[in-house]
């Protein structure tokens, strides 16, 4: 076999980087915060937007002054939120206000003052017939601003004289804002012009096209932190268990991920831990608190015998947690770690906050989840989606493998943030070597 040559490798590596840069940061500026690679995307633009459109169905503009990588949605409880400075999530009221901006600058002068921005703003709210929070009290204020310090950070608006956050000065303050309309006219992935409502654009921008459950599946694999088999149609996971291991080497190379496949479901693992928005393990009271829960429930909620159907096993993808079994734990984390791991004083006085924000970790990082009807119930399809796998294939039966109903189920995936077993019999006691209990996925 020949082996690739200097040039092929740097090539290949020069890909690489640029098509993660693009996966992690959908919207670069040439003289934004990773202008030093934006030379590299232009120079691989053509190979770039080919290997996107063929693999994930992603759309990729390349211009002088900015590349912009159009991503589709996943469906309804799917998406990447954004979040503001102190990490609170953007409330409906802000995507209004960031959806209502956005209106205005596709048209706006190239500059104009704060006061005349927020102004349009009100105005075009008042023409959607949508109540906007009364910007002149200090929470609407504050909101309009979260949206327009996002604009900021994507390089739509700049701050040439002044800050945007003026506006939440109680005398008022003033600023002069530079507007890049080619950015704000690409900021908008979605399909707009068709969509009936705000659920239809989330279904339409889910939906994967031609590319059906391949494109999919690979979405899922690269958008989110696991993908549970359950959470696939009969012919998402029929697709996904005939391609996965060809899929492996697709995506170590394309964009150096590393996939795991276990009985339960696939996970694409970044050994650089770049291609990320969520971080557990991770500092920070909420991300402790997390961890340690996500262990205790697995420890105690564990499923005795859990296996593959395709050895005669029974498939558990999730199992039901008791509805005060989180508020007992975290009590417990409380008592034992609270003071001394220096745990924030507003979440060690009200249990109910910090339950909240470490569900919502735990949800997001795909290791818990509400009880509900699941994709492969039909949960969420676009119209005319194909759900059942080719006749006469066999595929994974996931009837069953978590619990339905209400309240709160603890994923598969929780169990690869426990504690490892170390189990050491007499005889590798006595040579020294341990032997080790390997955790399901």
């Amino acid at each position: 076999m020949t082996l690739p040559s200097t040039h092929d490798v740097a090539l290949a590596a020069e890909r690489r980087t640029a098509a993660r840069l693009l996966l992690a940061h959908p919207l670069i500026a040439s003289d934004g915060p990773h202008a030093d690679l934006f030379p590299l995307i232009r120079r691989h633009a053509d190979w770039l937007g080919k290997r996107f459109q063929q693999v994930l169905g992603y759309r990729l503009l390349v211009d002088s002054s900015y590349a912009r990588l159009f991503k589709a949605g996943l469906g309804a409880g799917s998406g990447h939120r954004l979040e503001r400075s102190t990490g609170t999530p953007f409330t409906p009221h802000t995507y209004a206000c960031l959806a209502l901006a956005l209106s205005v600058l596709v048209t706006a002068p190239g500059q104009m003052l704060l006061s005349h921005l927020v102004a349009d703003i009100r105005a075009a709210a008042a023409d959607a017939g949508i109540e906007l929070e009364e910007t002149g009290r200090a929470a609407g204020k504050r909101t309009l601003v979260a949206a327009l310090r996002q604009l900021v950070d994507w390089g739509v608006l700049i701050e040439t004289e002044g800050h945007v956050a003026a506006l939440a000065q109680e005398a008022g303050g003033e600023a002069l804002i530079t507007i890049d309309r080619e950015l704000a006219r690409v900021v908008v992935a979605g399909p707009l012009s068709q969509a009936r409502d705000g659920a239809d654009l989330v279904r339409r921008a889910a939906d994967p096209g031609f590319g059906g459950p391949r494109t999919y599946v690979r979405r899922m694999l690269v958008e989110t932190p696991v993908v549970h088999l359950d959470e696939l149609t009969d012919a998402e996971r029929d697709w996904l268990r005939t391609r996965q291991r060809r899929e492996a080497q697709a995506f170590s190379e394309l964009l150096g991920l590393e996939m795991e496949i276990r009985a339960e479901g696939v996970a694409l693992v970044d050994p650089e831990e770049e291609l990320t928005d969520l971080h557990l393990p991770g500092t920070g009271t909420v991300a402790q608190a997390a961890l340690l829960l996500a262990e205790r429930l697995v420890k105690r909620l564990r499923p005795q015998e859990p296996g593959h159907p395709a050895t005669g096993g029974t498939l558990v993808i999730g199992v039901a947690v008791p509805d005060s079994l989180v508020d007992e734990v975290l009590a417990e984390l409380i008592t034992e770690y609270g003071q001394r791991s220096n745990w924030q004083r507003g979440y060690l006085e009200d249990l109910p906050s910090l339950r909240e924000a470490v569900l919502d970790l735990l949800v997001r990082m795909r290791l818990m989840a509400c009880a509900g009807r699941l994709r492969a119930e039909g949960a969420g399809l676009p119209e005319g989606y194909v759900e059942e796998a080719s006749e006469g294939r066999t595929v994974t039966g996931v009837h069953g493998a978590r619990p339905g109903g209400d309240g709160w189920v603890l994923l598969a995936a929780a169990a690869r943030y426990a504690t490892q077993v170390t189990v050491r019999t007499a005889t590798a006691a006595v040579k020294g070597t341990d032997v080790q209990e390997e955790l399901p996925l």
